[in-house]
This record gives C-alpha cells, sequence and structure tokens, in this order.
C-alpha cells in the first residue's frame, strides 16, 4: 500500500516533489507569476510562469499537466525547476499549465482530448490547440522570451508534448515526450492487446478520476483497500463487476466507460495518438526505459510511427534501462536485484535531453545524437544507432520443443505440452506481496512460476557466446482449447548460471550476506512478457471464439527489448494463460468480460504444439562486436 502511495502521489504531485535545489534558491533567481491563460473558445488555463531574474532573452519550457501544476499561490516556489536543476541554471522562462478541467484551470477534462483533423468551427479545441493558444499568449505577454519554445513531460504530460507537436506553433522547436501514452487498449497503461491492466487502471483511476469542482488545488483521498494482498484482494473482488458494487460505490467516469467498452470501438480508437502523428515540424526526442510497466509501448510506438509518418522530422529515441519515469526519478543504476553498472539517468539528463534542448533552444553546439541512443542491458553499455531497430539485426526462429527444449533449430516431430488453466487459481505475476503493480516485476526471478504446473518452461543448452537481441519479438503460437476463449501469455527470460555472483551492493530488501549471498544464482530475470486476449487474436475492434479443441495460431508482437543473454547463460520461454492480478482474468467462456457472472468462469485444458509448423519465437539478433 505505501509503494502504491508513493508511486501515485510522485506522479501526481511531481512539480512539488522535486527539490534538489529548494525553493529559496529558486526565489533568488526566478519571479513567479500566476495568469489564467484564454483559449479560443473562451475557457482559461491556469498557468505558473517562473522568470529568470537574470537579464537577457531565454527559450520557454512548457510542461502541460493533468497532475497539478502546484504549488499555487504566487509566492509558492517549487525546489526545482524542469526536467533536472541544470536547466534552471541554465536560464529558461519555465511554463507549468493545469490542462483544460484539471485542478485551476477552467473547462471540461476529457481524457486523452482527441486530435480534431477537421475542425468544424473556430471553437473547436483539443491539446493541439490549446498548447497552440498557450504559446500564442506567452509571445504576446512575455517580452523575456527568445522567440523559441521547448515542451516536455512524462507520462500523462508526456502524451500532452506529443499532442503538442501536432500542427505546432511555430516557435515550438523541439518537444520531448517521454513515456507517452498513445493507445490505452493496445498497448499502455490500461490494456495490453484488450487484457484489462487490473490493479494499475483500478488503482490509478479510482484516485485520479473522482469527479470535483474546478477549480480547486485539493487532491481527493486514496482509497483504502484493506489489506496488502493484492492477489488476494482482486481475487475476492472479481469479477469485475462487483468492483462497482461492493468496492467503490461512486461514479469513476473512465471506469464506467471502460466497462462498457470491452473492444477497441470508437470510444478507444477517438483516444489513439497514432494516427495524429504526422508531418510534425519540432525536433523530437522521444524517451522511455526497458523496464517501464506503464508506456514502453507508447515510447516506443510514437518514434515508430513518426519515423514511418512524419519522415522529414529530426527525430531521435532514447531507450534506458529505467522503469516509469525512472530516468528522472532514481540513478538508473539498478532495478530491484538487477544492477546496470552506471548511473545511467545522470548520462542521459547531462549529455542527451539537456544538449537537444539547448541546442535547439538557445543555439548551443548541436550535440549530433544518433537516430537511436540505446543502453544494452545484460552488457550494461550504451550504443548507438542510424536506426531502431538495428538495420544489422536479422530475423531468428527460437522453437519450443519437447521436453521443455528451447533451440534455434526446429524440432523434426509434432508434439504437445499441456496443462490445466483454473480462473480460480490464476498464475501470480509477482512473488510477492503489493497490493498495485511494483516496478520491478519487469526484471523480477520468475523460479516461482517455473514450479507451476500451469506454467509450460522452455529453455535452451547453455551458450558457449553471448546472444544480443535486439528490437521486437514476434510469439508464433499454435494452440488449442477446451474453452471458446483463452489468454496466451509468453514470458523470456534470462536464465543466471548457478555460480553467478551477488553484486557487492546489495538490494534494498536483501537479508545479511550469509544468508542470501547466492540469491542470484540460477536467477530467472524476466527480460519481457506480454499477452494476447486470445479472442482478440485477428483484431481488436472484432473479437472471435475458439473452436474447442481446434489447433488455432494466436501471433502477436512482445514490445521491443534490447539485451545480450551473456555466454553461460541460458533463454528461457514460459507460456502461460493467466496473469494475477497484473491482468484481468478470463473466464475462458467467449463473452463480455467485463460483465462476466461468478459462473461463467471455467477451467479449460490448455495445449501449446511445437514441431514443424509448430510454436516459436522469432527474435532479431546481432552480430557480437
Amino acid at each position: 500500500m505505501r509503494l502504491l502511495l508513493m508511486t501515485i502521489l510522485w506522479v501526481l504531485l511531481l512539480p512539488g516533489i522535486l527539490a534538489a535545489q529548494g525553493a529559496e534558491w529558486v526565489r533568488e533567481n526566478y519571479t513567479k507569476q500566476e495568469v489564467m491563460i484564454p483559449m479560443r473558445d473562451g475557457k482559461r488555463l491556469y498557468t505558473a510562469i517562473y522568470a529568470p531574474k537574470a537579464p537577457g532573452k531565454h527559450p520557454i519550457l512548457l510542461h502541460r499537466s493533468p497532475y497539478s501544476a502546484a504549488p499555487y499561490g504566487a509566492d509558492a516556489y517549487p525546489g526545482q525547476l524542469g526536467p533536472s536543476e541544470a536547466y534552471a541554471k541554465e536560464g529558461f522562462l519555465f511554463v507549468c499549465q493545469d490542462v483544460r478541467g484539471r485542478f485551476m484551470s477552467e473547462g471540461d477534462f476529457v481524457h486523452m482530448t482527441p486530435h480534431r483533423t477537421e475542425k468544424s468551427g473556430p471553437y473547436d479545441v483539443d491539446e493541439s490547440s490549446d498548447t497552440y493558444d498557450t504559446l500564442e499568449w506567452l509571445l504576446a505577454h512575455q517580452p523575456a522570451h527568445n522567440g523559441r519554445a521547448g515542451q516536455w513531460g512524462i507520462s500523462y504530460p508526456g502524451f500532452y508534448a506529443a499532442a503538442g507537436m501536432i500542427d505546432a506553433h511555430p516557435a515550438l522547436k523541439a518537444v520531448s515526450p517521454q513515456a507517452p501514452i498513445v493507445d490505452w487498449f493496445a498497448g499502455d497503461d490500461f490494456h495490453r492487446n484488450g487484457a484489462l491492466w487490473l490493479p494499475h487502471m483500478f488503482n490509478f483511476i479510482s484516485l485520479f478520476d473522482l469527479p470535483r469542482p474546478v477549480p480547486t488545488a485539493a487532491y481527493p483521498p486514496a482509497l483504502a483497500h484493506g489489506t496488502r494482498d493484492g492477489y488476494q484482494f482482486f481475487l475476492e473482488h472479481s469479477p469485475l463487476s462487483r468492483l462497482d458494487d461492493r468496492f467503490l460505490h461512486r461514479f469513476i467516469p473512465l471506469w464506467t466507460e471502460a466497462m462498457a467498452h470491452g473492444t477497441k470501438d470508437a470510444f478507444w480508437a477517438a483516444r489513439e495518438l497514432r494516427p495524429h502523428l504526422k508531418s510534425v515540424k519540432p525536433a523530437v526526442l522521444v524517451v522511455g526505459g526497458w523496464f517501464d510497466a506503464e508506456n514502453l509501448f507508447g515510447a516506443l510506438q510514437t518514434f515508430k510511427t513518426l519515423d514511418r509518418q512524419s519522415p522529414g522530422t529530426a527525430l531521435h529515441i532514447v531507450m534506458g534501462p529505467w522503469f516509469h519515469g525512472g530516468w528522472e526519478r532514481s540513478p538508473g543504476d539498478r532495478l530491484g536485484d538487477v544492477v546496470f553498472g552506471s548511473k545511467t539517468s545522470e548520462h542521459f539528463q547531462d549529455k542527451v535531453l539537456l544538449p537537444f534542448f539547448l541546442h535547439h533552444l538557445k543555439g548551443a553546439p548541436d550535440p549530433d545524437l544518433s537516430r537511436a541512443t540505446v543502453f544494452e542491458t545484460g552488457a550494461n553499455r550504451w550504443r548507438s544507432f542510424d536506426a531502431w531497430p538495428p538495420k544489422t539485426a536479422r530475423a531468428v526462429d527460437l522453437h519450443l520443443g519437447p521436453s521443455g527444449s528451447l533451440s534455434f533449430s526446429a524440432p523434426k516431430a509434432k508434439g504437445f505440452e499441456e496443462w490445466t488453466s483454473d480462473p480460480a487459481r490464476p498464475v501470480p505475476f509477482w512473488n510477492g506481496i503489493d497490493i498495485g503493480m511494483p516496478k520491478d516485476y519487469m526484471v523480477a526471478d520468475q523460479r516461482f512460476a517455473a514450479a507451476r504446473p500451469d506454467v509450460a518452461v522452455f529453455r535452451t543448452e547453455i551458450l558457449d557466446e553471448d546472444l544480443t537481441v535486439a528490437g521486437p519479438i514476434e510469439a508464433r503460437l499454435l494452440v488449442s482449447t477446451t474453452g471458446t476463449d483463452s489468454d496466451w501469455v509468453v514470458k523470456l527470460i534470462d536464465v543466471y548460471p548457478d555460480d553467478y555472483p551477488d553484486p557487492d551492493e546489495k538490494a534494498p530488501n536483501a537479508r545479511s550476506f550469509m544468508e542470501d549471498h547466492s540469491r542470484m544464482g540460477g536467477y530467472q530475470q524476466l527480460v519481457r512478457g506480454e499477452v494476447m486476449r486470445g479472442k482478440f487474436r485477428n483484431n481488436l475492434s472484432r473479437p472471435e471464439p475458439f473452436r474447442p479443441g481446434k489447433p488455432t495460431a494466436v501471433d502477436f508482437s512482445l514490445n521491443d527489448l534490447f539485451h545480450t543473454f551473456r555466454k553461460g547463460h541460458r533463454l528461457m520461454v514460459q507460456v502461460q494463460c493467466s496473469w494475477f492480478p497484473l491482468m484481468d482474468r478470463n473466464p475462458q467462456v467467449f463473452i463480455d468480460i467485463n460483465s462476466a457472472k461468478p459462473g461463467d468462469f471455467r477451467k479449460a485444458t490448455q495445449r501449446l504444439n511445437f514441431g514443424p509448423g509448430g510454436s516459436k519465437l522469432i527474435l532479431r539478433v546481432l552480430k557480437p562486436d
């Protein structure tokens, strides 16, 4: 519970908790102004402006957020301005804004406000037009600007940064959407290929989406679960309708809408950003974390969509070994038990992000960034490429085979693995107690899952040389089920040698050295995992049932990774049909899961076929340096 609340508070109160420099230093060097900037439809948005006291002209650095532009009050100053304390020392004209309908801004808040490609009149608004109108007002009313503006944001503010660069104001020269949301049904935050990311959506929306009067500087109290045990809590309050009936007892707009829209229909499609990422004029630096449990999909898809649909954009991507926002709120030297060997966040902030903004907004020398600056986990080093995925990566088939074998050679004989999937005893996603979604689950040890009879496990022989995988992974499963629907979860795992030494710096929750000195020996590190809700295997908008017992192809992509499986390690693949409570339970019956009743949930016998034309993963492999 405490971890969940700390995470939510960081997201919601980011401007108020960045305190590296201190509010007094900011007060001594900046002058604050609070204004209500009018939009083209007459609504006014609360905006805090921090202007340098130093003489000269300064570029605008805009941050638009639904999480509050606090602290409020003309004499209230934040402890830090910008992504790091270096920005305040460089001298930017910092602008922090509550988006439409949030906190002190007027208007109605709409989640992921659709971009209106064709506006029916001069008063139609979206996040692109609100960004444009904000910059237009600032240029007219802030004489200390130098005519250039930049925008940045992480997570939901990352979406606002991405939306702001569409049909951008001519003064907007550089934008950094960091972990932006692009598609809430396919892969960001609340769904993965149609499967509901249950604790994350429920815990977040039950706090964030509570209706309240505007303007207000207050935030409602967090939901009290009464337990830290998320597995038991969400199992007791399943199916999903019970969360409404037994627990919420109040109207939560997005939760209610999500329950009413169980396919990627017009409601979700209207909130997808990718179709609008075209002809983007500002320079763009997309930022994401390889272990971002929320918006890894959004960062990768923003870059790939711009790369495809906006070829004239000066476009770059940075991917580091970070959890959600970890490049700003952690040193980036480790996640859970996994160590990365350096302070990767410091490198990114000092050598990449700041030089990017200084070049485009203040005329500093070009940092000559590569198209892709990416951290190679496993080998623990930064790499640069002129494209992502790297052009030299070649597709390699990794075949699932008999007796739990995993090989780059296809099995000669057909066979299958079979198990019973019971919705009453779903496979946990985490070997611990947590009410939410722990940020380090994406690198967590999977030995607990490998021991379950409802998880199919495949592993290679010990590697005799390093194997570097760069880019997306394609899962090609041939399956059958005795039910009419099923989830299919694929996990790619790095198995450490039994004699693998522990890092010198012990994990925060580790026991004494004598008790825990070999915890990394045989560690099964999750490298990438993804689910396909079976009924959406061909189309997220048009679900289809399985025919019981009929072998069926289930093909889907796992998000990109850049990881080296070291010599002496093994690759492992785990396949399962539940991942609870990370995602909601599938009744294994073809129905609308959001309105399922307790009696709808059934056991099913699952079969995973291998052999010629059978189940495999397609990896993109780089030759060793």
